[in-house]
């Protein structure tokens, strides 16, 4: 693959033409030694479409552990055993938004609730969920985001009216891939809810995790199944392999591939958020501020579900160091 090409595919994107699905694929293909021109690519592109603003957002898991469905790659999932995890059922509501309140005075322009599990039909927790949005509401100035699982048009009306701005549902991988990773639902269920997240007006976040032993093909599909769902954010995880599950012996991706697929991604999806999230500290290490040299407009900061992650203010000092201005909520 040459430096032309490269070249061609960059002025393309930044001219308004869109990369076609054969041209991702030979971009996976280039020498390493090409990979931080592309990462110089994809930053410009970056640079054109979304300008130097970060979009920050702190997630709390609200509910933790026996999950029904069997994500091989889940800690949270009943079907993992042996995984070494504090279960808890929904924290209060006084313990959800005091977590909303430290993640804006550690500079978070959003918060996510997080609760495991499948959905929310016939969930009891539910309404004590719609009801700790609103008073974060009232009681902060962050944008509001969840991520509940699998939702009917009911659930999103009402949480549109409680003030979600965003709703997250991870698509996972490809379709081609999804029934290796899950079988307890379907991909089409997992669609149908970004689906219903759009039409009624709210955005969409919806991501993957690499590294779960897909192909570099199937890391493509998905990202113009994304693109054809026009998708707003798009979180990137990196497999970090929990003991227990059933993806635990999983080696790690090489990093210079884990910023290859960042910028792809990028020059796929040129105006949207592409997000850091789970897994960055533990594949990366000191590369991990590359990322936002490769395409990444987007973070999660502190902890993450069932893993740890950097400090708020550390991520805020990385960002600014090069030359990026964090989103904040005030």
């Amino acid at each position: 693959m040459s430096l032309t090409f490269l070249c061609e595919i960059g002025n393309k994107v930044l001219n308004g033409g869109a990369v076609t699905f054969d041209e991702a694929l030979a971009l996976t293909q280039i020498k390493e030694n090409d990979i931080p021109i592309l990462l110089g690519i994809a930053n410009k592109v970056r640079d054109e479409f979304t300008g130097k603003e970060v979009d920050t957002c702190e997630i709390v898991n609200a509910r933790s552990g026996n999950c029904s469905e069997n994500c091989k790659f889940c800690a949270q999932s009943a079907h993992h055993k042996e995984v070494k995890l504090t279960v808890y059922s929904l924290m209060s509501e006084e313990e959800i938004v005091a977590a909303a309140k430290k993640a804006e005075i550690e500079g978070a322009y959003r918060f996510c609730i997080v609760t495991a599990g499948c959905g929310m039909k016939s969930d009891p927790d539910f309404p004590k969920i719609l009801s700790a949005i609103e008073r974060i509401g009232r009681e902060t100035s962050l944008n509001r985001c969840c991520s509940l699982g699998t939702l009917e048009t009911s659930h999103v009306k009402e949480l549109k009216a409680a003030g979600i701005t965003r709703y997250h549902h991870n698509l996972e991988t490809s379709r081609s891939y999804f029934q290796e990773i899950c079988t307890t639902h379907t991909y089409d269920e997992r669609v149908q809810t970004i689906k219903r997240i759009k039409a009624a007006g709210l955005q969409a976040c919806s991501g993957c995790i690499i590294g779960m032993g897909e192909s570099w093909r199937q890391r493509i599909e998905l990202a113009f199944e994304l693109k054809e769902l026009d998708v707003d954010s798009i979180p990137i995880n990196v497999l970090n392999a929990i003991e227990g599950t059933a993806l635990e012996d999983q080696p790690r991706l090489n990093p210079m591939e884990i910023l290859q697929t960042f910028a792809i991604f990028r020059l796929i999806l040129p105006t949207k958020i592409i997000r850091y999230a789970g897994g960055r500290e533990h594949n990366l290490g000191e590369l991990t501020p590359l990322g936002f040299l490769a395409g990444i407009n987007g973070m999660l900061m502190g902890n993450y579900l069932t893993t740890h992650g950097r400090q708020a203010a550390d991520d805020l000092k990385t960002v600014r160091g090069l030359g990026l201005t964090p989103l904040q909520s005030s």
